[in-house]
């Protein structure tokens, strides 16, 4: 498994999330998991939830919709994609079904590096109030989980 690490910054009194994460993989690896359905849900969020891919439609005024679940809750979140780059970029956005109208703008970028491909990402919150919530609700560990569960699905490591 790569051992590269995530970097999350959420700058106090904003209302932005960057993260920043290398994965030894070319682009076009990361774009394919980041856009096949069924990729995605081998990877996105932490490994203790169960995930459900309801649509994933990638491409510019494309849907997508998924629920997690474990302990009997269930998260949903859905968004449109706006951007859609081949192995370059992606611009979508980003909403908690929990949390009607608080719709985050999104962008994802992959960068060729000398070694494999840096991922980053920026979310804007409609609010440095809704920022700090998600903060707040642990997004981090969330965040943190899944970079290396990318990391494990792009290596080919499982474990």
């Amino acid at each position: 498994m790569s051992t590269h690490p995530t970097t999350i910054n959420a700058p106090e009194g904003t209302p932005f999330i960057e993260v920043v994460r290398e994965f030894d993989a070319t682009p076009a690896q990361l774009f394919k998991v980041s856009t096949d359905p069924a990729l995605v849900a081998q990877w996105l969020g932490p490994r203790d939830l169960e995930m459900d891919v309801i649509e994933y439609d990638v491409r510019p005024g494309g849907r997508y919709r998924y629920i997690h679940r474990a302990n009997g809750r269930e998260d949903a979140f859905r968004g449109v994609f706006h951007t859609v780059e081949q192995d370059a970029r992606i611009i979508q956005t980003f909403e908690w079904e929990g949390a009607p109208g608080e719709v985050c703008l999104e962008s994802a970028r992959y960068e060729k590096t000398d070694t494999g491909v840096k991922l980053h990402t920026q979310s804007v919150f409609p609010s440095v109030e809704s920022r700090d919530a998600a903060v707040q609700a642990g997004m981090e560990y969330g965040i943190r989980d899944s970079m290396d569960r990318l990391a494990e699905l792009l290596s080919g490591d499982k474990s």
